[in-house]
């Protein structure tokens, strides 16, 4: 029976989303690294994603200052992580993300390249990619940051072509530079850094640079429950599951490391939050948001439906469940926006939530526009609402 549980009420979830999101102005961050640990960690794989998911939660700063985070003082790191996806973290957090979650994928991008490069039948083995991956070490070293072409021009081995999927329709040759960097990136061995052109830019360049510290698994995953716990919580085992990509094993054995406390939801359902997590919590002052696509307060639970409304679902998120750009209201999903061609931010409420939400909105939509400048934005993942509002 749950009737004997702490209540943490829709309203309590919204205002613990505005004040530990760090998206109520009162509770900005002052560094990228602050605004990331208070999501755990930004989502990366559209690079203009973690520069305007820092801004939203930052006290003051422009893009110089997250471009600053990631390439000189790198108090933030790209990794990919979680559910096999690019992250952006804090170097405090990144030995923890790394034994919980990227030190098995890369074991797993490493066998697929073996296996790909066996089947090819060049013989092309372990040692061959040895080789070429200290061959690319190597140029780094010497020629400092680089792009995956420079690092081919450099490199001989870079320049193999392999066929995969030999004798099936798919069949289809390509090159081996991508893979090999894509495995010395999943194990720390290199690092994303400033792309080619602007900080909307996803063409990386890389730089030689070293592991992070091992952690046991089980520890390191039990951690980043914690703290996801704090961010996200109350939320559901099936939640945690859904945001790690880890098994049900797993999950299970990170959660009663931490023993949360369980508590009772206004929908009749239960929830987890971190040992005596159940006060409720005090409502900050208004606040407007206008988050990108793939935000970690849009994507953070399996179920959203304490902060978006189920009939607005359709026009915000794309067929494979990626959410576009959103404009929230006091913890929740209000409508969207998009960036025009000529850089004129445009939105659209899906919901009327007064006349002082409107204000706040319009408001934010030009912190946003000057932040922006001259930087035009296009979410890799597009969405009926960002499409509708761009034609």
């Amino acid at each position: 029976m749950s009737t004997g549980l702490p209540l943490i009420t829709t309203a309590d979830r919204r205002h613990r989303l505005g004040r530990r999101h760090r998206l109520a102005p009162s509770a900005r961050a002052a560094t990228p690294g602050q605004a990331a640990d208070a999501v755990v960690a930004l989502h990366a794989t559209d690079a203009a994603t973690v520069h305007l998911s820092a801004r939203a939660r930052l006290t003051e700063g422009g893009p110089a200052a997250i471009e600053a985070a990631l390439y000189e003082d790198i108090s933030l790191v790209r990794l990919l992580s979680m559910r096999n996806t690019l992250f952006a973290v804090s170097t405090e957090l990144a030995p923890y993300v790394d034994a919980s979650c990227a030190r098995s994928i890369a074991a797993k991008e490493r066998r697929s390249l073996l296996k790909h490069l066996a089947e090819d039948g060049q013989g092309l083995d372990a040692e061959w990619l040895a080789r070429a991956e200290n061959a690319a070490l190597d140029a780094l070293d010497t020629l400092g940051p680089s792009t995956g072409s420079q690092l081919s021009a450099a490199v001989p081995a870079l320049r193999q072509k392999i066929t995969i999927n030999r004798g099936k329709k798919y069949e289809a040759e390509t090159g081996v530079a991508t893979r090999v960097i894509r495995v010395l990136a999943a194990e720390g061995r290199i690092r994303r850094d400033r792309p080619r052109g602007s900080w909307t830019s996803s063409q990386f360049r890389w730089v030689h640079t070293e592991p992070w510290p091992a952690l046991p698994a089980a520890e390191a995953r039990a951690e980043l429950a914690r703290r996801w716990l704090y961010a996200y919580g109350p939320a559901t085992e099936a939640d945690l599951k859904w945001w790690t990509g880890w098994t049900l094993t797993d999950v299970r054995k990170a959660l009663a490391a931490v023993a949360p406390a369980q508590v009772r939801l206004e929908d009749g359902g239960t929830a987890l939050v971190l040992p005596g997590d159940t006060a409720a919590e005090p409502a900050p002052e208004p606040w407007a948001a206008f988050l990108p696509g793939l935000d970690p307060s849009g994507m953070g639970w399996a179920d959203r439906g304490f902060h978006l409304d189920p009939a607005h679902r359709p026009a915000l998120f794309d067929y494979a469940g990626n959410i576009g750009p959103t404009v929230w209201w006091n913890g929740e999903i209000v409508g969207g926006w998009a960036q025009r061609a000529d850089g004129e931010i445009v939105w659209r409420l899906l919901a009327d939530p007064g006349r002082a939400a409107a204000e706040a909105v319009t408001a934010e939509a030009a912190r946003l526009a000057e932040w922006v400048g001259d930087a035009r934005i296009t979410p890799r993942f597009r969405t009926p609402l960002e499409r509708e509002l761009t034609a």
